[in-house]
């Protein structure tokens, strides 16, 4: 047996005695893939990607607002709108095309019903803010302290005052308004409907040309807004 041979073979015999020269001459497992910042970046970008995406939607929807589903089932209404504000557009929607009748005496059998939205009202004359305390009755919010709903536009815009609910406006500092508030000028009132991205005001109207009425309306012009809620 040449010295070779010999030398192998007391190799052998003394790893079969002590295993931990067996670990120590042992192939070394395959090293762990190491990525590489090539490798990563695909995924790295994706993962980012996604989360700035989700962040964006996180932020731009509030649960039960807009078009997506709320939480535990809320409601969704079209953005920014209160289900009473919505309520409210929706019920002067469908007074559309009331008219007088007839033509310029204030009255109709329809008119006469928004009048008796008013607890005490007195009688036949200008109706819009009839119309809008009709509307409010409607939806369930019903204007004044008790209900009675208004006769007049200084009366109901006083009322909004005395209870927080005014939104002052004007050409040098406009508000932003919501669907379903009261749009109040000197002498007339409305509901608005929506608002434009440049901030005109899309309104429904009672008693605007002896009708139930659309109108819009720059940002600045009213003198202020009654918020219900």
């Amino acid at each position: 047996m040449s010295l070779e041979a010999v030398i192998a073979r007391v190799g052998e015999l003394q790893q079969l005695v002590d295993p931990r020269l067996r670990a120590a001459t042992a192939a070394p497992p395959a090293a762990a893939a190491t990525a590489t910042p090539a490798a990563l970046g695909s995924g790295t970008a994706g993962t980012t990607a996604f989360q700035q995406q989700l962040a964006a939607a996180a932020g731009s929807w509030t649960p039960g607002v807009g078009t997506q589903p709320g939480v535990l089932g809320a409601t969704a209404v079209p953005g920014g709108v209160s289900a009473t504000g919505a309520r409210r557009v929706q019920i002067a929607a469908a007074e559309l095309g009331v008219t007088e009748q007839p033509p310029g005496s204030n009255d109709s059998p329809r008119i006469a019903e928004y009048r008796a939205a008013m607890r005490g009202a007195p009688g036949v004359g200008p109706w819009c803010a009839y119309f809008t305390s009709w509307v409010a009755q409607q939806a369930g919010t019903p204007l004044g302290e008790t209900g009675q709903g208004f006769a007049s536009v200084d009366a109901v815009y006083a009322w909004a005052q005395r209870t927080g609910r005014a939104v002052p406006n004007s050409a040098s500092a406009p508000a932003r308004p919501q669907p379903g508030d009261l749009i109040v000028w000197d002498e007339h009132i409305g509901l608005v409907e929506s608002v434009a991205a440049d901030g005109t005001v899309h309104t429904i109207e009672g008693n605007s040309s002896d009708q139930v009425i659309r109108r819009q309306h720059a940002a600045g012009s009213a003198l202020g807004y009654v918020r219900l809620g």
